[in-house]
């Protein structure tokens, strides 16, 4: 939507380092943006609500499979390789260094322990921790922002704002921590009152659609990622319509996008496996009914499964019948 020439941003915003960020007329420029998208997101996401709760995707499912999912998922992602190109572009070697980095970590570091002090039993000790497993993408950037920092206290990073890598400087931006508030409470209509207009709803609605395709396909995956059984239809109907609520409500609050599952983050599982850790048991489930006979009230089955890092179950699958 915003890629409309009636929302492209004016010449004189587009040098960030030359840009009085504070004046009243940036202030506007971007605001009345946030409230276009506001009013386009509150509306779409009551149709997402409706879809939801009413049942229609559990209904719908007979329809979405995984030719429908994959697809969709994928032209979902597309765009964002050339916003990753743009923002990678800015200084190549330190973007190679932050991917090379998240690679060794997840991949090959994975299974290395590293022993961490542990307070306990009324005293301190050592226990092994899968570090690199659990944070390999946070470690990664923390590696490249101080390698960063490091460039920009010697000055080996250009300090001219045209010159390339420029950008990779950690003290381009130092500025907006300094004039930050300390707190900020923020509360619904804080940029204005929402606009409302037909081509931005229209938008915003065939968003939601391949969002909701793509959420149905996050539920399963993530199902399957954390040993679970598949997501019952009225699962689905629920995870529909709070993501729409939660739509509804970032477009009040004007955060400027919607909640919905994240298929990265969904990938992050099977990287991490954090929720599958040995040093904790998961409760990944969703309540499977067993009716014996016409009358009886059944018994609902929950399973305790913990996984390894590597996989494998260290314990036995424990039943909980109710």
């Amino acid at each position: 939507m915003l890629s409309l020439p009636a929302w492209q941003c004016p010449e004189w915003t587009l040098n960030a380092s030359q840009v009085n960020t504070s004046s009243p007329e940036f202030t506007e420029e971007w605001q009345k943006r946030i409230r276009e998208l506001q009013g386009a997101i509150m509306v779409a996401s009551c149709v997402q609500m409706l879809v939801g709760f009413s049942g229609l995707i559990g209904f719908l499912m007979r329809f979405i499979g995984p030719l429908t999912i994959a697809p969709t998922i994928s032209l979902v992602a597309l765009p964002l390789f050339d916003s990753a190109g743009s923002d990678a572009g800015i200084h190549w070697g330190i973007s190679s260094l932050t991917i090379f980095l998240i690679v060794l970590f997840s991949q090959y570091l994975k299974n290395v322990a590293v022993p961490v002090p542990v307070f306990g039993g009324g005293k301190c000790h050592t226990s092994k921790f899968h570090l690199f497993q659990v944070f390999p993408v946070l470690l990664a950037l923390c590696i490249s922002w101080l390698f960063c920092f490091v460039l920009t206290v010697t000055n080996t990073l250009p300090s001219a704002p045209t010159a390339y890598g420029f950008l990779a400087r950690t003290d381009t931006k130092g500025s907006v921590l300094s004039q930050a508030p300390w707190f900020r409470f923020p509360y619904p209509g804080q940029w204005g009152l929402p606009t409302v207009s037909l081509a931005g709803v229209f938008g915003i609605i065939a968003g939601v659609i391949a969002s909701m395709v793509e959420s149905v396909g996050d539920y399963y995956a993530c199902a399957r990622l954390v040993g679970a059984p598949p997501p019952p239809k009225h699962a689905l109907n629920r995870g529909i319509g709070i993501e729409g609520l939660g739509c509804l409500l970032a477009g009040a609050w004007g955060t400027g996008n919607g909640t919905t599952s994240y298929s990265e983050n969904v990938g992050a599982l099977g990287i991490t496996r954090f929720c599958t850790s040995s040093c904790m048991r998961a409760l990944p489930f969703w309540p499977r009914l067993e009716r014996h006979g016409k009358g009886d009230v059944g018994t609902s089955q929950l399973t305790l499964c913990s996984q390894s890092a590597s996989g494998e179950c260290p314990w036995n699958a424990i039943e909980t019948r109710m």
